[in-house]
């Protein structure tokens, strides 16, 4: 498309989730009810592992790097879309546009890789028992988690540069509740291909490659579950995975369908409802897979709540 005798775009109008105005207040009301409730479980999950001597293994240490995860996650896509919501269609300018694509990006993807990290610590735990606390010291763990932020950084970067290139004009509407890759790209009347090819090419780091290693990780765990002669000890480290591959089965098949299938195969109304399901579903059932069903966890809340009652 040529910029000549275009406006250039300097404010884009989010649409959100049109045809359901009589809603609009239901859905505010439900989602910020979401809201408050992914951040107050992640918040508490981070104080919770900084604080208690009881959450001091490696799993609760990646387990508060996510939950950080999660509360940039959310708290860069919510609060917008509240507004968009209840005004039924907000104004974001294009630069506060490109950053929020950013900084979902960069927090999607570190996401992921902890998520990867997190099914690697399973896979030491359940099949290398013996030698999960030498291999698994403290200083991979931060090597790991330093790595996760890092690479996630310089890949989302690189789209990033490429984007802040691109020249907008003519139409500034996005069909979206939030400014996603997709749609922000049909506002540019430059040439996007480059990146296009290049968010093809990320997605195989970003999502293939962990999704692939997390996959062969649990093929092994489950190996070794089977192998396990009592039931008991069946149903505990087989419960130590359950949540987890629950949340990488929902995040990396909507994280795949979204950004690997081409976008014309997809319907704007089921890209939204996909999108729902990593920004809103999954930092609010982290905490509660994860952790507010693990005993640890309850037991460490409820020694903080004694101790501050009898002090």
């Amino acid at each position: 498309m040529s910029a000549d005798n275009q406006t250039a775009v300097v404010d884009v109008l989010l649409l959100g989730f049109r045809n359901l105005h009589a809603f609009k207040f239901l859905l505010f009301t439900f989602f910020l009810l979401v809201y408050v409730l992914s951040l107050g479980g992640n918040l508490l999950i981070i104080l919770l592992v900084l604080v208690s001597n009881f959450l001091q293994s490696p799993m609760y240490f990646f387990l508060s790097h996510l939950s950080f995860c999660d509360t940039v996650f959310t708290t860069n896509v919510l609060p917008n879309m509240l507004q968009v919501i209840i005004k039924e269609g907000s104004t974001l300018s294009l630069v506060g546009c490109i950053i929020q694509y950013h900084v979902f990006g960069f927090s999607a993807t570190t996401e992921s890789f902890l998520l990867t990290v997190m099914a690697y610590d399973r896979y030491l735990a359940i099949c290398n028992p013996l030698r999960y606390t030498a291999i698994m010291s403290l200083s991979l763990q931060v090597l790991l988690v330093t790595s996760s932020w890092l690479l996630s950084l310089v890949l989302t970067l690189s789209s990033l540069l490429l984007i802040h290139r691109l020249q907008f004009c003519g139409l500034n509407v996005i069909d979206h509740f939030f400014c996603d890759v997709a749609p922000l790209l049909e506002l540019s009347c430059s040439d996007t291909s480059l990146v296009k090819i290049e968010i093809y090419v990320c997605s195989v780091p970003i999502v293939l490659f962990p999704f692939l290693f997390i996959m062969g990780s649990y093929t092994s765990i489950f190996l070794s579950i089977v192998r396990i002669s009592s039931t008991c000890g069946r149903q505990k480290a087989f419960s130590t995975c359950s949540s987890h591959l629950t949340i990488v089965s929902l995040y990396y098949g909507t994280l795949f369908v979204v950004y690997v299938v081409p976008t014309s195969i997809l319907s704007l109304n089921l890209n939204k409802i996909l999108s729902l399901l990593y920004t809103v579903v999954t930092p609010l059932f982290n905490p509660i897979v994860y952790s507010l069903r693990n005993q640890e966890i309850k037991t460490a809340l409820q020694v903080q709540i004694i101790g501050r009652h009898t002090f």
